[in-house]
């Protein structure tokens, strides 16, 4: 009975029918997904003026553009690992005063985006700044006097985006390390190798996975970033593509050069990929007691508190600190009304996003859950898979790659109805909130996906098949089992949605309507124009936002941390 039950489950995408609605799935997703791809791309295509001004990136433009992008990729990737996987390991392995706070203040660099944490330190340490100010009127120095490292330069960035993305090194590495069991320390330890031995032959090895999946996403993100490489003045693949869009006006130029970056992006996931090669790295199941923490005392104590509370007081606590500095000042200069007025579009902008990108996630998590095995589920999971991988396309990218179709639709819809009835159409997609939550949901999809997916792995099959039992169709399973217990999860995920898209800027600036501003956007444009005092409170209000995910990792960490313990 319980079988024939448990069988009733498939029922919603079962036989011929299961296998159409998941072929229209896959259908739309692919859809979705390649459009923006599929146009950027479309460009090389193009005969004459493409291949004239392919000629021209290649000679002028992409050289710089690919060097600058390498070498910042490069050296942030060296340090946020360097950061991210020494914190992990001293917080995994070690016991010290203060390491609990740590596990999850080391996380709070996230909540501060790349470009507001430039804006911060670089009006700080300019040479119009107050430090070179203040050194200049104590030792009477002039301009050419002294030598001051110059923030808005290549190793200024480089230093940026490594204080604010070591954590995803951080967080993937901890988990790593925590792993070690102390049969493999035991073992290590029997062989005669010292403890740095063992840390290179063992722990290294463990997390070696983990610390390359968090560099990898790291550089994405540098990759992807435009505030901060547009502030400092760097000539990346993205600020390239802006420039030649809104400056130049040359959108061919502008969408070539987006399906170089998205190759050399599909290049590096390759180059992981075989890197990485046919690596699996297992705990034994009789081996699961964890290994014991090592005490520190005297200066191991000393060392491990300044490792660990550095990069906090370098990603945080000082950004946060020269925000405040440059807010105070500039209070009564700030338009209470207009800041209400971004505000609102923020908010309305987040949360239609994120209401999107809930229903197209449970649309098919709650398919992927229903089939599981056959045609049917091949397909689903190909649907799922298409749909995520907007996430590793930078949001410069997938600009371009909508709004070149939605332009040559408009222009198209515009002649037809001029030729009919004598009035054009107007622009009607291009530069709409549609074309923005388009972009949004091709973006962000993954980051909700993964929080659902994990909720539901909570809910048995026996639920679905006593609900069926008792007569509920399949919608009514859904809305009263899952859903409740899902509520958590769909939550979190609504949640990271919408922080991402808050602090989403490359995209938000190219896809928005005619004078629709988000908080990132004035607080982009702001600073540009060197409002920074005006430019604190956006950017303090996108903080105080990026503090909700973090406070989310903070609460699995500390959970982790209790189940450890016990262990």
């Amino acid at each position: 009975m319980n079988g024939v039950l448990a069988g009733q489950r498939f029922s919603p995408l079962r036989g011929d029918d299961g296998l159409g609605r998941a072929l229209s799935l896959l259908i739309v997703c692919g859809a979705v997904v390649s459009l923006p791809v599929l146009s950027v791309f479309a460009s090389f295509w193009h005969t004459g003026e493409s291949s004239d001004t392919l000629r021209h990136l290649a000679a002028t433009v992409i050289p710089s553009a690919l060097l600058q992008t390498s070498v910042l990729g490069m050296a942030v990737m060296t340090g946020v690992v360097a950061i991210g996987a020494s914190t992990a390991w001293v917080v995994a392995t070690c016991d010290f005063p203060g390491r609990r706070i740590f596990e999850w203040a080391l996380l709070l660099p996230l909540a501060m985006p790349a470009y507001i944490v430039a804006y911060a330190y670089t009006d700080y340490l300019q040479y119009a700044g107050p430090v070179q100010t203040a050194l200049r009127e104590s030792f009477g120095w002039q301009k050419n006097d002294y030598w001051f490292p110059e923030i808005r330069s290549l190793t200024g960035a480089t230093f940026v985006f490594t204080v604010v993305l070591y954590p995803y090194v951080y967080l993937l590495a901890r988990t790593a390390f925590l792993a070690r069991t102390a049969a493999m320390m035991d073992a290590a330890r029997s062989l005669g190798n010292t403890a740095w031995q063992t840390w290179w032959t063992v722990n290294l090895p463990l997390a070696r996975p983990a610390i390359a999946a968090g560099a990898l996403l790291a550089l994405m993100e540098t990759i992807a970033d435009y505030g901060a490489a547009s502030y400092f003045g760097l000539q990346t693949f993205t600020t390239s593509i802006y420039r030649a869009w809104f400056a130049l006006g040359d959108r061919l130029a502008a969408s070539q050069l987006s399906a170089v970056l998205l190759l050399l992006v599909l290049g590096v996931f390759y180059i992981e990929h075989r890197a990485r090669g046919r690596a699996r790295f297992f705990t034994p199941a009789n081996s699961q007691r964890p290994a014991a923490r090592l005490l520190l005392a005297g200066r191991h104590r000393i060392a491990a508190l300044t490792l660990c509370a550095a990069p906090i007081v370098l990603g945080f606590v000082v950004p946060v600190v020269l925000l405040l500095r440059l807010l105070l000042p500039a209070w009564d200069t700030i338009d209470g009304s207009r800041y209400v007025h971004w505000l609102s579009n923020t908010l309305m902008i987040g949360t239609a996003a994120a209401v999107l990108a809930l229903v197209a996630v449970l649309a098919l998590a709650y398919a992927a859950r229903s089939m599981t095995r056959g045609a049917p589920a091949a397909l689903i999971r190909s649907a799922v898979g298409l749909m995520s991988l907007g996430y590793a396309v930078p949001g410069a990218v997938i600009a371009v790659g909508i709004l070149i179709p939605l332009a040559a639709f408009d222009n198209r819809l515009d002649a037809v109805t001029q030729s009919i009835v004598g009035v054009g159409t107007g622009l009607l997609l291009t530069g709409s909130v549609f074309a923005l939550l388009y972009g949004y949901l091709v973006r962000y999809f993954a980051v909700g996906y993964q929080a659902v997916e994990a909720g539901l792995t909570r809910i048995t099959p026996s639920m679905d098949a006593t609900a069926r039992s008792l007569g509920s169709t399949p919608f009514d399973t859904f809305v009263r089992v899952h859903l409740p217990i899902l509520r958590p999860s769909v939550l979190a995920a609504g949640l990271l949605v919408f922080v991402d898209v808050m602090k989403e800027l490359p995209a938000t600036l190219v896809l928005r309507p005619f004078n629709f501003d988000t908080l990132a956007v004035v607080t982009y444009q702001m600073a540009s124009d060197e409002r920074l005092g005006q430019a604190a409170l956006p950017a303090l209000t996108i903080v105080a936002a990026g503090i909700v995910p973090v406070a989310l990792l903070s609460r699995a960490i500390s959970s982790a941390s209790r189940f450890d313990r016990r262990g």
